[in-house]
């Protein structure tokens, strides 16, 4: 009996994934999600409607908006659809973590993407392309909240957070790329054809998220483990209404262990966010990531339009592109080597991310003052290096302030408060902001002047006590002191051919 309970409680034996492997595929996933969301923002994509000039003269519209013949509002709203799929999703796949294999959910959330995009190059009108984009942001949000904590666990531990600067450099990254990519598909046979060929793409990842063995996250306990433990808390339920018909009870059955599992569920998720809300160190964390996306998120779609207007910059959308890009890789990259290279702590954290946003701030601050177009591009640059190189630092503490178990809950409201209080709003507001001013040097400069109240609260959090929680225990050690899971490598580091040592009765 023993035995049998010993082999139902043992962890899965480790996949042929490397680390290294499991970097390389994620980065790629990333790239693919990254490339999607600049593909449908390309002229290539995203088109123009047909047009007639007062002397009778008209052109036909091309791409989506051409197609479908969408107002700029309709434009605007296919472009942030799947902002509402993945903001509903995240906690969602976040909560289901603690019950469902991570990696399994990582594979749901793949194959959804993939089908939604392939819907957007089927669509026929503005509601169903809205639908499917919406459906892809469900898909991308399994992927955002349990990527990072993969990882965190598998990285080298003084190359941690190189590793989510690497992952994360894939966000500029795949924005440019889709904006090539879609602009070329779209150009030489059809805006259908780029969401084809993303669905391609990713494909072979969402299947490997099912065929092959399933990962563990750190302070989960394994799917067998997890399925002796809801068999022991639902027994109860199992033994109920015996004096009924077998139908009649086992109908009852099923409904009260749904009710049960939902009710749980939802309890222990507001559990996990209250818990997160009360932490000083995430709150004062995520409130300077909400107003330094607030910045990003308005230059990402404002920034070409102001240079054009500022400095009369003829190819305006390939200079951004290009800064965007270089920066974002070097940038990024550079922001994790630093922390690396000066320890990586929480504290030390809070010091650069409050450092290189006050240092960004003020050169892309310079950089707008500037008449001229060379001086203008010379120090933006610098400032977006600076700017970029906070991402590495800034999800480290979303995974390293609170315990194992927490990581996707505390990437995922991270990932819902920057977009729902960030970028989402910051947009239309610098619209507003300029129709007020008619200046775009002027709405630039009080946009980029938004940096430095980020840099102060992230200055602030340097004084904060703060705790690494990355070795914790799990919350279920009765079950991770048997099989060791919180205390071995979730991935086989060693060369081929060597065996795991049998855990001690």
């Amino acid at each position: 009996m023993a035995s049998s309970s010993t082999a139902l409680l043992s962890p899965p034996k480790p996949s042929w994934f490397t680390p290294e492997r499991l970097l390389v595929i994620f980065c790629v996933i990333n790239l693919i999600n990254y490339v999607d969301r600049g593909a449908i923002a390309s002229n290539g994509v995203n088109g123009s409607r047909g047009s007639c000039s007062k002397s009778g003269t008209c052109t036909s519209g091309r791409g989506i908006q051409g197609d479908f013949n969408l107002s700029n509002f309709e434009d605007g709203v296919l472009s942030s659809a799947f902002m509402v799929g993945l903001l509903l999703a995240c906690p969602i796949f976040a909560s289901l973590a603690k019950s469902v294999n991570p990696f399994r959910l990582i594979g749901v959330g793949l194959s959804v993407w993939t089908v939604a995009v392939v819907g957007c190059g089927f669509s026929i009108n503005f509601w169903s392309i809205t639908v499917c984009r919406m459906l892809v942001g469900v898909g991308e949000a399994s992927f955002i909240s349990l990527a990072a904590p993969f990882i965190d666990d598998n990285a080298p531990p003084a190359k941690k957070t190189l590793w989510l600067g690497m992952f994360y450099m894939f966000i500029p990254t795949g924005y440019a790329a889709g904006y090539v990519y879609g602009g070329l598909v779209g150009d030489h046979f059809n805006w259908r054809y780029a969401f084809f060929g993303e669905a391609v793409l990713m494909l072979p990842f969402a299947v490997l998220g099912f065929v092959m063995k399933p990962l563990q996250l750190k302070g989960f306990a394994p799917a067998e483990s997890t399925k002796a433990l809801t068999s022991i808390e639902t027994a109860s339920l199992e033994v109920q209404d015996t004096d009924v018909s077998v139908v009649k009870g086992s109908m009852k059955s099923s409904k009260s262990k749904c009710a049960f599992v939902d009710l749980k569920q939802f309890s222990r998720f507001m559990k996990d966010l209250k818990v997160l809300l009360l932490d000083k160190v995430y709150v004062v964390n995520v409130i300077g990531y909400i107003i330094y996306n607030f910045v990003l998120g308005a230059y990402s779609y404002w920034g070409p339009k102001a240079g054009y207007s500022i400095y009369n910059m003829s190819n305006a959308d390939l200079i951004f592109g290009g800064i965007t890009i270089v920066c974002g890789i070097v940038g990024t990259l550079a922001g994790g080597y630093v922390l690396d290279l000066i320890n990586s702590t929480i504290s030390n954290a809070f010091k650069l991310l409050s450092a290189v946003t006050f240092a960004g701030a003020i050169f892309c601050f310079s950089a707008f003052c500037f008449k001229n177009m060379y001086p203008f591009l010379a120090l933006f640059a610098i400032g977006e290096l600076f700017v970029f190189a906070t991402q590495a630092p800034v999800n480290f503490i979303c995974l390293h302030c609170v315990k194992p178990s927490m990581r996707p809950i505390s990437m995922a409201i991270s990932t819902v408060a920057i977009h729902l209080f960030g970028d989402v709003p910051s947009s239309p507001l610098v619209g507003v902001l300029q129709d007020q001013t008619n200046n775009w040097r002027k709405t630039a400069l009080i946009l980029t002047s938004i940096l430095f109240p980020a840099a102060v609260i992230w200055f602030i959090g340097i004084f904060l006590h703060s705790v690494d929680r990355f070795d914790e225990e799990s919350e279920h050690p009765e079950v991770t002191t048997a099989d060791g899971s919180n205390t071995t490598p979730l991935l086989d580091r060693k060369a081929a051919g060597t065996t795991e040592t049998p855990a001690e009765p």
